[in-house]
């Protein structure tokens, strides 16, 4: 009985060590907004840096530049939830894709040497490239959605063979970029928030002491009634 007993919690803790390794499906929200979206091929307006005259390989290698910076940013930003597991996800996409990311790279190196007409110039391009598409990650507004999104596309960078990591960039990359706009909880249609705002403080609305005079500024509106919200509609 002792024995059975030791096997029981041992897969007892087993169990719990797997589902805490595992990442969360809604840490945020009890129900998260759908943001998936179609397949695109990277020359989409707001989906990746304008690469004017690109051929379809040299548009999948910018866009699978792309979500690896993606998931950088998200390895930067996201820490604050362990459970994401994005730098562990970020640092293993490195190592199971290192060989298609080179071939992006290159390629992407290849594309801006022969758009511009000089070396300097092409490295200048490349590296604005670069920059530009980092930048497009801001997710101040939307942290949750973002990183909730980055952490289940890079999950799923873990399982995808290599050599397709940039099929997987086609696939997520809309999904990615919806998670920008704030949304809020979906389980709950609607929220109740206090209007922000202060009562006139105007001194001809207070008597010395301290009180309302509503024969001067009419009833006070203080403090506001309680509005209601569609955080569906936001």
């Amino acid at each position: 009985m002792r024995m059975v007993g030791f096997r029981i919690v041992g897969l007892g803790l087993a169990a719990a060590v797997m589902m805490g390794a595992a990442p969360a499906s809604a840490q945020f929200f009890m129900k998260s907004k759908d943001l998936s979206g179609s397949v695109v091929r990277g020359d989409e307006a707001g989906i990746a840096q304008p690469l004017p005259g690109a051929t379809e390989k040299e548009l999948k290698a910018g866009l699978t530049w792309t979500l690896r910076a993606a998931l950088n940013v998200a390895a930067l930003q996201c820490q604050f939830e362990p459970t994401l597991l994005a730098v562990d996800n970020y640092n293993a996409v490195l190592t199971d894709h290192r060989a298609e990311l080179k071939e992006s790279y290159d390629a992407l190196t290849a594309y801006f040497k022969r758009t511009n007409p000089t070396v300097k110039a092409s490295q200048t391009a490349l590296d604005q490239f670069g920059t530009r598409t980092y930048s497009s990650f801001n997710a101040v507004a939307s942290q949750f959605n973002f990183c909730q999104t980055a952490g289940n596309i890079g999950r799923a960078a873990l399982y995808t063979p290599r050599g397709s990591f940039g099929t997987l960039a086609q696939e997520r990359m809309r999904e990615l970029r919806n998670s920008l706009s704030p949304w809020g909880e979906q389980q709950f249609a609607r929220w109740f928030h206090p209007e922000s705002r202060v009562p006139r403080l105007d001194k001809i609305c207070w008597s010395n002491k301290g009180e309302w005079q509503s024969k001067k500024c009419g009833a006070l509106d203080f403090p506001p009634p309680i509005s209601v919200v569609s955080l569906a509609q936001r």
